[in-house]
């Protein structure tokens, strides 16, 4: 007897038999017992399905009808479906199932992610893949081929698991990133988007690994973060229209001071402007911040500083200054309107540092945002300083730190400011930071077009 006919056939409620009563009676359904096996009664379900061709059967009822286009994200298969792939799904299911039951022709094809990093993790752990050079060395061929080798070696067990819990979905004319087919009908989409005027060069700041040459996602950032002990320093700028003044900024990455481009204050916040009695230095600090910057350089407030005046950010908006390094000055001498400017915006915060934060949009979100909203640089790219290479070193630019990857050159960064007479205060700040999952290597935050 098939599934079809167990569910649909009377039986006897005592002797599990179909009775004459059952047939005139007309009883519809089997009796539920007390204690129903729930997953033996969906395997029953599943079986009915499987053998009525019901999922199939719904397409070909519903052939010529209007299409109902579900674009779904396909898996990786270099590892097993969890939880959230089963919610996931299961949501999927229904919507797809109620646009059908709406009357629409509704196409599902399953489809595996053959692309990133996960696949590449796998075959860098078998290799001992250490970094970008490592793949050329070996051949990006050569490498491709190993990915490909185990990139769907998961596919049977996501098929049971997926047709297990119930999801109508055709593995059996499957796509793959990988397919060539695919590849170039992405291309052909792009190509599409750029013939229309639809695309445009911008850049993203992302979390980007020196060590392995490429930006990480989100979630890889996530991974991997360790507790380290960064320089912690304030670096004092000095303003061209003033004498013996200046402007104290915090960073804990001296590395992006030489890429500097503006000086970003709040506008609602309190500034002081005070003196040291010792040597008639003026700073520009902010009011929150100034206790703590007293006590970084073990300086008393009231003993050694006068304070001249409180000031609102907004009024420091415009505010020269000089660049702490000489690098850029040739190359930016048509732009010195704009660079090198104090500006203002509200992600400036109490929290940490002197209410001063340097700009280095190539190296930090706001930084960015901020310095295309003031007209410094522009979002394809124009006027942004980016003197490192993918491997996190020094370009020739930087002619005293050529060659140095960016972390190590924190050390003799600070060794010239405070020779140069920049360098307020040199310590250590301790703090959970993101490092590459993959290579153990600290992130640095890099604009990525």
């Amino acid at each position: 007897m098939s599934s079809q006919e167990e569910l649909r056939t009377p039986i006897d409620s005592t002797s599990g038999t179909m009775s004459a009563s059952d047939c005139k009676g007309g009883l519809t359904f089997m009796p539920i017992p007390d204690r129903p096996d729930f997953p033996k009664e969906e395997e029953k379900t599943l079986a009915y399905w499987k053998d009525i061709d019901a999922f199939q059967e719904g397409l070909r009822q519903s052939k010529g009808k209007e299409p109902y286009n579900f674009y779904d994200g396909p898996p990786f298969a270099t590892g097993l479906p969890h939880y959230g792939h089963i919610l996931a799904g299961t949501i999927k299911d229904v919507v797809c199932r109620h646009a059908h039951q709406r009357g629409y022709h509704v196409e599902r094809r399953f489809g595996w992610d053959c692309h990133g990093v996960p696949v590449e993790g796998i075959i860098d752990a078998k290799l001992n893949i250490k970094g970008r050079g490592d793949v050329l060395a070996m051949g990006i061929d050569k490498y491709n081929e190993e990915c490909r080798s185990v990139v769907l070696q998961y596919t049977s067990e996501w098929q049971q698991i997926i047709e297990r819990f119930g999801r109508w979905i055709d593995f059996d004319n499957d796509y793959k990133t990988m397919d060539l087919s695919y590849m170039e009908s992405i291309w052909w989409v792009f190509k599409e988007l750029f013939n229309k005027g639809l695309v445009y060069r911008s850049f993203r700041v992302m979390a980007f690994s020196t060590a392995l040459s490429t930006p990480l996602s989100n979630f890889e950032v996530q991974l991997n973060y360790k507790e380290v002990s960064d320089p912690s320093i304030i670096v004092q700028f000095k303003m061209t229209d003033t004498e013996n003044s200046w402007l104290l900024a915090w960073t804990t990455t001296p590395w992006t001071l030489p890429s500097n481009l503006a000086l970003c204050v709040n506008p609602e916040f309190t500034y002081l402007r005070v003196k040291k009695k010792a040597d008639g230095q003026e700073w520009i600090v902010g009011k929150d911040r100034w206790g703590w910057v007293c006590s970084s350089i073990k300086k008393d407030p009231v003993a050694d500083f006068e304070v001249l005046e409180e000031i609102v950010g907004e009024k420091l908006v415009g505010i020269q200054y000089e660049p702490l390094f000489p690098y850029f000055k040739e190359k930016l001498k048509d732009s010195m309107d704009k660079v090198w400017h104090v500006v203002s915006d509200k992600y400036v915060t109490a929290a940490a540092g002197t209410c001063i934060v340097h700009q280095a949009p190539a190296f930090g979100e706001d930084d960015y945002r901020v310095c295309v909203k003031y007209d410094i640089v522009q979002k394809d790219g124009t006027g942004m300083l980016q003197p490192i290479d993918d491997c996190g070193c020094f370009l020739a630019d930087v002619v005293d730190f050529k060659g140095q990857h960016v972390k190590a050159a924190d050390k003799d960064i600070k060794e010239m400011l405070k020779k140069n007479g920049n360098l307020v205060y040199s310590g250590m700040e301790v703090h959970n930071y993101p490092h590459c999952w993959r290579s153990e290597t600290p992130l640095i935050y890099r604009a990525v077009p």
